[in-house]
This record gives C-alpha cells, structure tokens and sequence, in this order.
C-alpha cells in the first residue's frame, strides 16, 4: 500500500470513529419512551420492597461504574423531592441475569416504571435532571407519551 492511501485510511478511519462518538455520546442521558409492553413486578427485582406510589427510578448498576454514583445521587435527590417516586438502585456486578433479563447493555442504565411497574421510559447513562423531571411529571399526571 502506497503511503498516501495508507495515510487517508488512517484519516477516514479517525474521521469515522470521532463520529461514531458523537452520535454515541449525544444518546447518553436521553429519555426514550418505551412501547409500554414491559411490565416489572417487586418479585422480579431481588430486595425490592415497593413500587413507588406514583413512578419508581430502577437504576442498573455496577461496582465499577463511576458514572454510576453521580447518578445514584441525582435520582436519589428526585426520589427525595417527590414523594410519589421511589428510587432503587440495583447492582447487577454479580447478577448478570438480571442484566440481560432487562437488556441492560451499559450502566447506569435507568428504567422509569409508573405506578403499576410499567416501564415508560429507559435512560442509558447518566440521566439529565431536568429532563427527567419533566418525564416524571408527565408520569405522575397521567399525561401520555
């Protein structure tokens, strides 16, 4: 291979990745509405007690996973402020089936359950607050997607 097309292989292959990761990147922390098929019962979640009143953050997440704790913090913080909303947080290091029962591909991954455990909306990385909030009130309301 001469050295001009190796050195624009190498351009359109950093080219493609640095897209790639904008697209990826632009995904984390959005809410995507779900089809509302799935539903979640307490005795589907080991050490799950309760569903919310009104909507209950399940967050996936590992030992390993920093992103995994400022997450935890902000859904904790939301769960805090609303009384309708629970938040759990599940570890799933040891519980791989867990995992791929729920597909969860990344974590945190958060699942956003109304009050009949029916999960609305998935969020894969770190959610946006405000975002979330707003998917919340939606929820509480009984406003449809």
């Amino acid at each position: 291979m001469n050295p001009v097309t190796a050195v624009a292989v190498v351009v359109g292959l950093v080219a493609l990745t640095a897209a790639l990761g904008m697209v990826w990147q632009r995904q984390q922390g959005r809410i995507r509405h779900t089809d509302g098929t799935t539903v979640i019962r307490i005795k589907d979640i080991p050490g799950m007690r309760r569903l919310g009143s009104g909507a209950t953050l399940l967050q996936f997440s590992t030992d390993v996973c920093a992103p995994c704790r400022a997450t935890h913090t902000v859904l904790d913080g939301i769960a805090t402020e609303l009384d309708a909303v629970t938040h759990v947080d599940l570890d799933v290091t040891n519980s791989p089936e867990l995992a791929a029962r729920f597909h969860i591909m990344q974590t945190p991954t958060t699942l956003v359950l109304d009050r009949a455990g029916v999960v609305r909306a998935r969020i894969g990385g770190a959610p946006r607050r405000e975002e979330l909030r707003e998917e919340l009130d939606r929820i509480l309301m009984g406003t449809p997607a």
